[in-house]
């Protein structure tokens, strides 16, 4: 078992809602990471399509694997907040979803300022598309991290 494939197990446990959701984590790489929602009722509109909290539930668990991926060596004694968020809709989704997000700075600057700083932020950026490939939402989280308490 890779590092990447103990945090998505980790991050599967420890994010209960995303689960709730129905977002499956695909694959978590150093500062990159996938995740699929598939559309059924209870996460669809009055427009019977994708909600947009579910939207932004995929990308905002896609971006926290994707920082994790990022900081895969010290992940388990950091705190990671999502402090910021941007989200826009460019069109309107139905069915599955896929979301592919990537950290805006190698997980070594990342962890080099969290050893001189104590803490890190930074954006993740996700591209939210669907089946056919059309990009749906994109997303910018910004993410705040510092040592566990």
């Amino acid at each position: 078992m890779t590092p990447y494939d103990m945090i998505k197990s980790h991050l599967d446990a420890a994010v209960p809602f995303a689960n709730h959701v129905g977002v499956k984590l695909l694959e978590i790489g150093e500062g990159t990471a996938s995740a699929q929602l598939a559309q059924r009722e209870e996460v669809s509109n009055h427009i019977k399509s994708m909600h947009a909290g579910a939207m932004f539930t995929l990308g905002e668990a896609a971006s926290g694997a994707a920082l994790a991926g990022a900081l895969a060596p010290v992940i388990l004694q950091m705190r990671p907040v999502a402090a910021t968020s941007q989200i826009t809709f460019k069109k309107v989704a139905m069915g599955t979803l896929t979301a592919e997000a990537k950290t805006s700075q190698k997980g070594a600057d990342l962890m080099k300022a969290i050893e001189t700083d104590g803490k890190v932020a930074f954006d993740v950026h996700v591209d939210i598309r669907d089946a056919e490939g059309d990009t749906v939402v994109e997303m910018t989280v910004n993410w705040y991290v510092s040592a566990a308490r």
